[in-house]
């Protein structure tokens, strides 16, 4: 995998596992540039949330559009980017999948009560603690035929963004032999 085969990572998973931190750390060791998907929620989607509102796929649409969009700007400009994003949906990661380069999703999951303690202890986020089960409801695992690995969210942060490149890393041997 190399020149315009180095994937994006995509970092996903229900809200409060820990995307954010896992991404920044997968960006400084892949030299990637981060993006924080919450970032480009438009403010509807982000009142919704606050206000303990299930996205619905008609919301999700636009926001997607958008974050595959950046993706597609940084292949067009040779670079990569890690992007921290929920991804829920094998559909919704079929729209981040649409881009001229690799898509490469790394897969955070947990037991609920370790995230939910991890939401109810962050202060400063728009999405409450009592949209998680909502997220866990709407969560579609990586299928088998989808590039990416599932890590588990119990490790530090650090661990689990070396073990996603140790999981690259692997592939790109698999790819070159």
């Amino acid at each position: 995998m190399s020149g315009d085969q180095r994937p994006h990572i995509v970092v996903m998973g229900v809200t409060g596992c820990g995307k954010t931190t896992v991404a920044q750390q997968l960006s400084e060791l892949t030299g990637h540039r981060f993006l924080d998907a919450d970032d480009l929620h438009p403010p509807s989607n982000v009142e919704k949330m606050a206000a303990g509102i299930p996205l619905t796929d008609d919301d999700r649409a636009p926001w997607l559009a958008v974050v595959r969009d950046r993706l597609q700007e940084l292949s067009d400009q040779g670079r990569r980017g890690v992007v921290a994003c929920s991804a829920l949906r094998r559909s919704y990661r079929d729209i981040l999948r649409d881009v001229s380069a690799p898509v490469l999703f790394v897969h955070l999951t947990g037991d609920r009560e370790v995230i939910h303690g991890r939401m109810q202890a962050r202060s400063g986020h728009f999405m409450p603690p009592a949209l998680l089960d909502s997220q866990f409801a709407a969560l579609e695992p990586l299928g088998a035929d989808e590039f990416g690995v599932v890590l588990d969210v119990a490790p530090a942060p650090e661990m689990i963004a070396r073990a996603a490149v140790e999981y690259l890393h692997e592939e790109r041997k698999v790819a070159t032999q």
